[in-house]
């Protein structure tokens, strides 16, 4: 009689896991390589997210927003024997910071910066503040009311990008060439920043924070091409002035464990200004792993116990990512 496969007992839980499908597998292998007995699960709100077809076992979840969200999270951990969650957008990161002590209850550690860190990233203006304390140069950032006001005075300079002060992957941001245009677009976007706009080279830092939220490792990626808000070419480049000022952000910001996205830019001037930090996976995080800054095998080494060994620089320079599309097949059943 053929012997059974055992199931893996214990589980890690991929949240709004959409089209990380890149990001889900890197997990995978890992945990291959590690010989460790792992299920891979995730979550979303459709079951027609491409990635919750290549998890071991999925659930269709209500959205962010909805009062049984977090419940429903915990549900899952409990019932699945869930050891680690990993968000993987912006949607849930204040909802999963303030309940994390419900998880780590369970057992569960999830991947998430402190509430107040969150909303540092999560809210542009406070994020602008936190910069200017801390020394760090970045785009100057302005409310709709205080730009207007600038302009009237002949202090704002053309053109300027508003975007929404909680976005996140491009939403809702328009590059507004006039005053008549800010009024004209503003109002479309009540919660709405204008940032200067900045003619530059733009970088994602990828920052791996370990469990003792030490800084361990940063490796910057040359944005190529974007698309939807989403990189689809990029370059990594091993640049030591913009690793440091990335990896002294995440330090002074206290934001971790797990993978802290910091976006800048170098300026023809040759200044580093931070724009954003997203204290989660970014979506051209497979770059940082495939050049060797191997992030999921280093988190199920600390999950398991073990003290990874990890080089600051430790990493390929010049690797060249390339993304296209790939298909998720599915038949629909009969009713």
């Amino acid at each position: 009689m053929a012997k059974t496969e055992k199931r893996p007992d214990e589980a890690v839980l991929f949240t709004c896991i959409g089209r990380r499908v890149s990001l889900l597998e890197a997990f995978r292998e890992a945990a291959r390589r590690l010989r460790l007995g792992v299920r891979f699960c995730g979550t979303d709100v459709t079951a027609l997210a491409p990635a919750l077809h290549r998890c071991d076992e999925a659930f269709l979840v209500e959205p962010t927003t909805h009062p049984r969200y977090t419940a429903r999270l915990l549900s899952i951990v409990e019932d699945h024997r869930v050891r680690l969650v990993v968000p993987t957008t912006d949607l849930d990161l204040r909802v999963l910071a303030r309940q994390r002590f419900r998880f780590e209850k369970l057992g569960c550690r999830v991947l998430i910066s402190d509430p107040d860190v969150v909303d540092i990233c999560r809210d542009k203006r406070q994020t602008s503040r936190f910069l200017r304390q801390h020394g760090f140069d970045g785009p100057r950032t302005l409310t709709v009311r205080s730009a207007l006001a600038a302009d009237r005075e002949g202090q704002l300079t053309w053109p300027c990008l508003l975007k929404p002060s909680d976005g996140s992957a491009a939403k809702g941001q328009v590059l507004v060439r006039s005053r008549k245009e800010l009024l004209f677009f503003a109002k479309r976007a009540p919660n709405a920043i204008c940032q200067e706009w900045l003619e530059a080279t733009e970088y994602t830092c990828d920052v791996y924070v370990d469990f003792e939220r030490r800084v361990r490792c940063v490796v910057p990626r040359r944005r190529i091409e974007v698309r939807s808000g989403e990189v689809s070419k990029a370059q990594v480049v091993k640049d030591p002035r913009i690793m440091e000022v990335a990896a002294d952000l995440v330090r002074k910001l206290g934001a971790g464990p797990g993978v802290i996205t910091v976006q800048l830019f170098v300026t023809k001037e040759d200044i580093v200004k931070v724009i954003e930090v997203n204290p989660r996976f970014g979506g051209g995080a497979p770059l940082a792993i495939e050049a060797g800054a191997d992030f999921p095998r280093w988190i199920l080494q600390e999950l398991a116990g073990k003290r990874p060994r990890i080089a600051f620089d430790g990493f390929q320079d010049r690797l060249i990512m390339l993304r296209y599309d790939s298909e998720v097949w599915l038949v629909e059943s009969a009713r």
